[in-house]
């Protein structure tokens, strides 16, 4: 996947335009951050650029080689963090990490991921019964960490206390490279590390 083309793309609720001819173009080794005020739009634009979203017009190609990759392959080269994804929480840390490798592998073994998390005593804990944080810690690793040459994070450091907000900063900078990374994010620390600013409210 050498770039994410979006060509014209808006996004219409209802008669409200929650943004309109959003023209980008994502590139390979490149880490963006997608701005604006609250309701600007950042989580739907996030939504359309990974398929889980229509959008009212334009379109989004993934290009490899000057080629588009179909829609339905995208899924193969996406890792996604975002408050609106949900974890099994029935499941151990032990199982969910083991269920999404079913899925998605990741660029370390899992007792390295659960080293890297600093949850070694809650292997066999069951995800409902871990805090916000430690819940929102583990989004972020399996995404971060994942095999994929795209990383979307959205609101990345919700639910982080100041200690794991480190922990973020340190662990992003690290496992982006290579990739493209496109972070939504109204707190600059979460995305000063990035290439590039994209500020949504340009585009009403």
């Amino acid at each position: 996947m050498n770039k994410i083309v979006a060509k014209n793309v808006g996004k219409q609720f209802g008669r409200e335009w929650i943004f309109k001819n959003f023209s980008f173009e994502f590139l390979e080794n490149q880490s963006y951050a997608i701005i604006g005020s609250n309701g600007s739009g950042k989580s739907t634009l996030m939504k359309i650029l990974t398929g889980m979203m229509p959008a009212t017009m334009g379109e989004v190609d993934y290009v490899y080689n000057e080629k588009k990759i179909d829609s339905r392959d995208w899924f193969k080269d996406l890792a996604i963090a975002a408050p609106y994804l949900e974890l099994v929480e029935e499941f151990s840390l032990k199982e969910m990490i083991d269920f999404h490798t079913n899925f998605k592998k990741l660029s370390v073994k899992r007792e390295e991921l659960i080293k890297i998390l600093g949850f070694q005593k809650s292997t066999y804990k069951p995800i409902k019964f871990f805090s916000s944080g430690m819940k929102q810690k583990l989004k972020l690793a399996l995404a971060m960490y994942a095999k994929s040459k795209v990383l979307f994070l959205d609101e990345p450091t919700a639910n982080l206390d100041e200690k794991n907000i480190d922990w973020y900063v340190e662990n992003i900078k690290e496992v982006s490279a290579n990739k493209v990374v496109i972070i939504c994010s109204n707190q600059q620390y979460e995305y000063n590390f990035c290439n590039q600013i994209v500020n949504l409210m340009l585009f009403k």
